[in-house]
């Protein structure tokens, strides 16, 4: 079991290696590069004026693709460490904040490449790559005994309930680290007017749609969540910090969802939305280690 669990550790680091280098290409497409352009003017007097200009211009193709090639080369090692993780734990790793975020860099680069090719938006990768990065830091900084395989504690022995619903949180979150990186882009493209990015209404487009397939996720977290909760404490809502978050990340989107729906809200206000309601994802996924609660236990 030991030699399963670091041959998983070894290739979540390969994990990390392809996906900070995919994040590195991502951000070099989606900034483009810098032209310098030379021209030169004669004078009445018969003299040549030359000067320079520089100016952005699209980046090759080719690195949007090598970008990808990398990410799903990230997305393989990931899934990798997590099925020898599996093996060696005989259950889906999901008990502590170490399993917890090596499955969210798993799903949130996988759901960003399947969005990708649907749409055709390599762009997006420079948001959601170094969220991805970001989290593969989070896990690096994690305590050296969280890599451990530990036996699960009363409260986590309960397997299909405990798969569905931390799976569900963790899809649930993959989908709204792309409708984030859709509402970014959006604002920077509207902003700016970046000729090489994406359309305004195809981000705005995008946003939604990964929304629509993250907020039934959350919804069905917190009725499992509920469910989990009275068998394991008795209670079906205790107000937990995390319980609490989590209601207020579902209501988030729930506002979006009905501002775009009934009240026909587009562009720029549901982008702002889109922007809080993830620093709220963000706030649920770590806000245990401010405010503690029942689900303190293995960081979770």
């Amino acid at each position: 079991m030991d030699a399963l669990v670091r041959l998983s550790f070894y290739c979540f680091a390969a994990a990390t290696i392809a996906f900070v280098a995919s994040a590195v290409c991502y951000l070099v497409y989606a900034v483009g590069r810098i032209r310098l352009r030379q021209t030169a003017m004669a004078t009445s007097a018969g003299a040549a004026i030359v000067g320079h200009a520089a100016e952005f211009a699209p980046a090759p193709a080719g690195v949007a693709r090598f970008a990808s090639l990398l990410a799903w080369f990230g997305v393989v090692f990931a899934a990798l460490a997590i099925a020898l993780r599996t093996i060696a734990a005989g259950h889906l790793p999901l008990s502590n904040m170490y399993e917890f975020s090596l499955m969210f860099i798993l799903l949130a680069s996988l759901v960003y490449l399947l969005f990708e090719r649907w749409y055709g938006v390599s762009q997006l990768g420079a948001i959601v790559l170094p969220i991805v990065v970001a989290m593969s830091a989070y896990i690096w900084s994690l305590p050296a005994e969280m890599r451990e395989v530990n036996p699960l504690i009363p409260a986590l022995q309960n397997p299909p309930l405990m798969t569905a619903h931390v799976s569900l949180a963790i899809l649930a979150y993959a989908t709204f680290a792309v409708a984030f990186a859709a509402a970014v882009l959006f604002l920077v493209a509207d902003r700016w007017h970046v000729a090489w990015l994406p359309s305004a209404d195809l981000l705005d487009d995008l946003g939604y749609r990964a929304v629509t397939i993250g907020f039934p996720a959350m919804s069905l977290v917190l009725i499992l969540g509920s469910v989990w909760a009275y068998r394991a404490w008795g209670s079906y809502w205790q107000w937990d910090p995390k319980e609490t978050a989590a209601l207020f990340t579902w209501l988030m989107y729930g506002v979006y969802l009905h501002t775009r729906s009934l009240r026909g809200w587009r562009g720029t206000r549901s982008a702002m939305i889109l922007v809080a309601a993830f620093a709220a994802v963000v706030f649920t996924y770590f806000g245990n280690y401010v405010f503690g609660g029942l689900h303190a236990y293995g960081g979770v």
